[in-house]
């Protein structure tokens, strides 16, 4: 049995959090998975010449992260997600371990349903803001 926060409990102010190391592997899965083969992320000798220097993940397996937190943790299984503003300020590196988190910052009635805008957001091991953004979901409806 899955578990969720349903629309009769979801509260403002309600956290959660996933954590991940990104790897070569992760990068080059989610390049071939997606067609986004851009030498940024694939190739070295290219990156090099980059503002970065080396090598950078791509912004979408941040928000990916997020994702897995909205559908898995909170709101969690059955969650609909309506929409996602992001805002990119870091690179992800690889290695690094970023952290998802969401939090419900506000709860809407439309009556048939709740709608919930949750902040979302992505740091690094040493803090760094990376993903900065918003989502709105609909939570799964209680039993």
């Amino acid at each position: 049995m899955y578990e969720s926060v349903t629309q009769d409990n979801i509260q403002l102010g309600q956290i959660a959090e996933k954590s991940k190391r990104i790897t070569e592997s992760d990068v080059d899965l989610f390049a071939q998975t997606t067609g986004d083969m851009n030498p940024a992320h694939t190739d070295e000798e290219y990156a090099k010449t980059s503002i970065f220097k080396t090598k950078i993940a791509h912004g979408m397996l941040g928000a990916g992260l997020i994702s897995a937190t909205l559908g898995m943790d909170l709101p969690g299984p059955g969650t609909i997600y309506l929409g996602q503003d992001l805002k990119f300020l870091h690179p992800i590196y690889f290695d690094d371990v970023i952290v998802a988190k969401v939090e419900v910052v506000n709860l809407i009635d439309k009556k048939k349903f709740i709608m919930a805008e949750l902040r979302t957001t992505v740091v690094n091991q040493d803090g760094d803001l990376i993903i900065d953004g918003t989502a709105t979901v609909i939570p799964p409806k209680g039993e």
